[in-house]
């Protein structure tokens, strides 16, 4: 077992290592969710760019054409014979009214905004994600060294009561007891042994890394309070939250996409202006031929596809509706929740080191009883075990304060401690 921390121990001096700030920039470019935000956000931006020009620019299209005949055949370009003809012709289309084109605006605008809430999300989730296989790393590490030393006492134990039962102060039974703590001490320094090299290979996988990654150290300062209250942490989230913009923005879109199925129902007015070029042969070049049409259309029945597209246009916008009045009501317990969880593992940790500093003491009394005959062995491995408890505790309650910081963050979309983390 010695062996197996000794291995752990050097394979970590071996390791390429990664500091917090590292790990999440890495993670944020390789992580499939972000990078399919980061995408929306850039699909949106043309949608928007594109709704925006098509008040400033019309539609232009080129096309040519050739037909071969069987027979002469009168061209009504050229005004002449020929068995073949070319066409080349040159169009450009503005819509003059519409008002799906108006909507199209107000509509890409909030898919934009809501393209840009959720890569923002997508972002915090991703860091908070990395963070917590970063503080895996960490936690680990420190839970294999407090198995460890509870290996360490559990051996000294298993001495001293070996020498007492030889000099007959002690009876057979005590040795059993301690032996039996060794093993125990052993299984759990192995379990701790294997947790860390799984958690250094996931932090690898996150970063980029095809092999396990260390984590540079974090400081053991305990967690500062939070710069704002409970009170502030809602309105913040509502107003700036990346989920409450994003199904704000969700509803807009929805709203203005019926708005714009609505006016359907309107007539558009279309401008179009062509140049042709007729010739019996290529390059055209015999006849030239411009024109300018103005087209309004209004579409009477069509088969009752604009009546379906309206309706589900008009579930839609009543589910984004009622998404985003969900979500708002869900804030306040969403941010309490967050709040409060960092703000009790804040405490657990001041909590823990005091009850750490007093295991360690309870120990230390318990053990000289023991070696002084004033108490049993029972007492000894019950105080032993209170003691590797207590140590977990600290790992465990310093980086749930730490995660719970993380997911606060991400509920707020901001971050509120800094270089403090």
């Amino acid at each position: 077992m010695l062996h197996l921390l000794l291995v752990v121990a050097q394979l970590a001096d071996s390791l390429p290592t990664v500091s917090l700030d590292q790990a999440i920039e890495r993670a944020a470019r390789l992580d499939p969710a972000y990078v399919s935000a980061l995408g929306q956000v850039d699909n949106a931006a043309w949608a928007r760019r594109a709704a925006r020009l098509a008040f400033i620019l019309p539609s232009v299209e080129l096309s040519a054409d050739a037909t071969a005949y069987s027979s002469p055949y009168f061209n009504p370009g050229t005004g002449l014979e020929a068995t073949h003809a070319y066409t080349a012709r040159v169009t450009a289309s503005y819509e003059i009214f519409s008002v799906s084109k108006l909507t199209a605006l107000a509509a890409t605008d909030a898919t934009h905004e809501a393209a840009a809430a959720g890569e923002l999300e997508q972002r915090f989730q991703t860091a908070m994600a990395t963070e917590a296989d970063y503080y895996s790393v960490l936690a680990n590490q420190e839970l294999l060294r407090v198995a460890a030393e509870r290996l360490r006492r559990a051996r000294e134990q298993l001495a001293v009561t070996r020498a007492r039962v030889l000099h007959g102060v002690a009876v057979q039974s005590d040795s059993l007891q301690a032996a039996l703590e060794e093993t125990r001490a052993e299984i759990d320094s192995a379990r701790q042994g294997v947790s860390l090299v799984v958690a250094r290979l996931q932090l690898g996988r996150r970063v980029g890394v095809a092999g396990p990654v260390a984590a540079q150290p974090l400081d053991t300062l305990p967690a500062p309070r939070l710069p704002l209250t409970l009170e502030d942490a809602v309105s913040m989230a509502l107003h700036e939250g990346p989920r409450y913009r994003l199904v704000r923005a969700d509803e807009r879109a929805a709203s203005a996409t019926l708005a714009g199925l609505r006016g359907t129902y309107l007539p558009t007015l279309d401008l179009t202006a062509a140049n042709q070029e007729f010739d019996s042969r290529f390059y055209p070049g015999a006849r030239n031929l411009s024109s300018l049409t103005l087209t309004v259309r209004l579409p009477i029945w069509t088969g009752g596809d604009r009546e379906v597209a309206v309706s589900e246009a008009r579930v839609n916008r009543d589910v984004t509706r009622a998404v985003r009045e969900d979500a708002e009501r869900a804030a306040r317990r969403d941010v309490t929740e967050a709040y409060e969880t960092y703000s009790t593992a804040r405490d657990n940790y001041v909590q823990s080191i005091r009850a750490l500093a007093t295991a360690a003491e309870n120990f230390r009394v318990q053990d000289e009883r023991y070696r002084a005959g004033a108490s049993t062995i029972i007492e000894l491995v019950d105080a032993q075990v209170q003691l590797t408890q207590a140590g977990s505790d600290v790992v465990q309650t310093r980086y749930a304060a730490r995660l719970a910081l993380a997911g606060l963050e991400a509920i707020l979309g901001r971050r509120l401690l800094g270089n403090e983390r």
